[in-house]
């Protein structure tokens, strides 16, 4: 009996962890939709950048104020918060480091850099991407400033 729950238990784990090779051309998709929406940005089209973001009442986005449901809300917290060009800024990504989760999940770990005349921010953010008809989205947006 031990041995059976041995085995479950390892069979278990292995499924747990098991690993996904992020495919090459998953990685470029993923990594040119990131630096549009840095294009977008930096050129004051919120609704733009917006696009890279899943369109459903599933997206959440995770800031130091808790966390905010929906593509409308969160493109609202972006207007809001961001209101003009000065507020916006410019920003620059880098990518840190990309996991594929299952096949069609990815995630993927960077730092921002916005660059403001009423001051610089700079954080870090992980965005799960989900692949649906053929096309890479931001399900899931964790973003944290750093002083």
């Amino acid at each position: 009996m031990k041995t059976i729950v041995g085995i479950g238990i390892f069979l278990f784990s292995c499924l747990g962890f098991a690993q996904y090779a992020v495919k090459k051309s998953d990685s470029l998709a993923i990594v040119n939709i990131l630096f549009q929406q840095q294009a977008d940005w930096n050129a004051g089209d919120i609704d733009a950048f917006m696009e890279g973001y899943l369109k459903s009442d599933q997206l959440v986005f995770s800031g130091a104020s808790g966390p905010i449901y929906g593509w409308e809300a969160t493109r609202d917290r972006y207007k809001r918060t961001y209101s003009d060009r000065e507020r916006m800024g410019v920003l620059k990504f880098d990518v840190l480091h990309l996991l594929a989760l299952s096949e069609t999940v990815v995630q993927l770990q960077g730092k921002f850099y916005l660059q403001r005349t009423s001051g610089d921010l700079q954080g870090f953010f992980t965005l799960n991407w989900i692949l649906l008809n053929k096309q890479w989205y931001i399900i899931s947006d964790h973003t944290s400033g750093v002083n």
